[in-house]
């Protein structure tokens, strides 16, 4: 009796497994666990736009499906073609594969899928096309015609969980080139999302890529980074002493410790330097959508990186959750033109940073380790310690340092008054 309960399961168990692929080997669209989730539910949600089967068929978002099923139309007519039977055999051909890029279980059938494979991969190519050529554009195209739009689905596409796999949208792109078209299908995406990023970036300039493009955040993540040699070179220095913390004081108190903050034009908004005590960073620019902007890029390394030294979104957020403590720290990088507040009120910035590093998993080593150690070092110096109490306790702010000067005063003139009583014996 027991071998058969055992064969039984045996089998039961062998069919699930079958059915079943490993998660992290092709499986690179995913939903957000609700750790992260709980944290701020709003960055991982779409506004107007659904795209892929995690967010298919919420009422809010039907209203986009007719602005699918139109560009489609026009697709065709501009091509003169009368029907979908070419498109549809070629997503029936991608079905089974871009279907096991999605972690969690699918529920459509094979129909839905297709059909939703297809007017996601029409609409978003055709949108690239038609912001790159205006020509393309109808007069009577609302997503064009209205600004909030476009910069709505800008948001949207670089949601983890709101992606079609890179390969649909690339072969449904090349199939519906015109014989003369000399488009350049990665140079279109990278125009259409330039102005959402927060800051300046090195962008590849070649259609090779390292690796196989799984979804445009991926896209987006390999072409907004640090230049590949100042990658390789940020942390060749061997650092001796490994007690040092991967923390830093706010930037309010770091000015009282003597470090300045100054602005500085680099070619990729990562570049962060410490030297002879100034910390210069290039100009980071901060709207309502810069925050979506940054978790997403943050879940899709600590769950899809599998080499720490492409972590440098989720360290450099850690770098400026160190920074920002409180407003007067938003308002003292504003000050020396390291932020750009589009937002207007500093506290909404300051509590974008002060929740934006929960749960996060930092590499063994950060892009920062180098600039960690030494704004550390400086401030455990003897010197900088005392004048960072002394600012810290005398002028933090109007009435203390007038305390301050009026105690002086006095002992400067009982410096004086004892001089004076004493200098008789002496003339003597």
């Amino acid at each position: 009796m027991a071998n058969e309960i055992a064969d039984q399961l045996s089998i039961q168990i062998g069919e699930k497994l079958r059915d079943r692929f490993p998660i992290w080997s092709d499986r690179s669209i995913f939903e957000v666990p609700a750790h992260l989730r709980n944290v701020y539910q709003d960055a991982y949600e779409p506004n107007i736009l659904a795209i892929g089967p995690y967010h298919r068929g919420k009422s809010r978002l039907n209203a986009m499906e007719e602005h699918k099923m139109s560009y489609l139309k026009v697709l065709l007519w501009r091509r003169g073609e009368c029907n979908v039977t070419r498109y549809v055999t070629a997503m029936i051909a991608l079905g089974e594969r871009a279907r096991k890029c999605y972690a969690e279980s699918v529920s459509l059938k094979q129909d839905q899928f297709v059909e939703m494979m297809l007017l996601d991969a029409c609409f978003i190519t055709e949108l690239f096309r038609k912001y790159s050529m205006s020509n393309l554009r109808g007069d009577d195209d609302p997503v064009f015609n209205l600004r909030w739009i476009v910069k709505g689905l800008r948001r949207d596409l670089l949601l983890i969980e709101n992606q079609l796999p890179f390969f649909v949208l690339h072969e449904f792109f090349a199939m519906t080139m015109m014989p003369n078209d000399r488009e350049d299908f990665h140079g279109m995406i990278y125009a259409f999302f330039e102005s959402a990023l927060p800051g300046a970036g090195y962008a590849h300039n070649s259609q090779h890529y390292p690796i196989e493009i799984k979804h445009l955040v991926e896209f987006m993540h390999l072409n907004w980074q640090p230049s590949p040699s100042r990658m390789r070179n940020n942390n060749s220095k061997v650092i001796a002493d490994r007690k040092y913390r991967e923390v830093i004081r706010c930037a309010t108190e770091l000015e009282e410790a003597g470090i300045k903050f100054m602005q500085a034009e680099e070619e990729s908004l990562f570049h962060v330097k410490f030297e002879n005590g100034v910390m210069k960073f290039p100009r980071l620019n901060i709207d309502d959508e810069s925050d979506p902007f940054w978790r997403n890029l943050i879940v899709y390394e600590q769950f899809s990186s599998k080499d720490d030294t492409l972590n440098y979104v989720t360290d450099y957020m850690n770098l400026l959750e160190c920074l920002i403590a409180s407003r007067k720290d938003v308002e003292l990088l504003c000050q020396h033109g390291i932020i750009k507040n589009c937002i207007g009120d500093d506290q909404v910035i300051a509590n974008i940073f002060n929740t934006i590093g929960f749960f996060l998993v930092l590499s063994p080593e950060s892009y920062y380790s180098q600039l960690f150690y030494d704004v550390n070092k400086h401030c455990s110096r003897r010197w900088n310690r005392w004048m960072a109490n002394l600012r810290h306790t005398y002028f933090n702010n109007p009435w203390a340092f007038i305390s301050f000067l009026a105690a002086l005063f006095l002992l400067l003139l009982s410096f004086v008054q004892t001089l004076f009583t004493v200098l008789p014996f002496f003339i003597k």
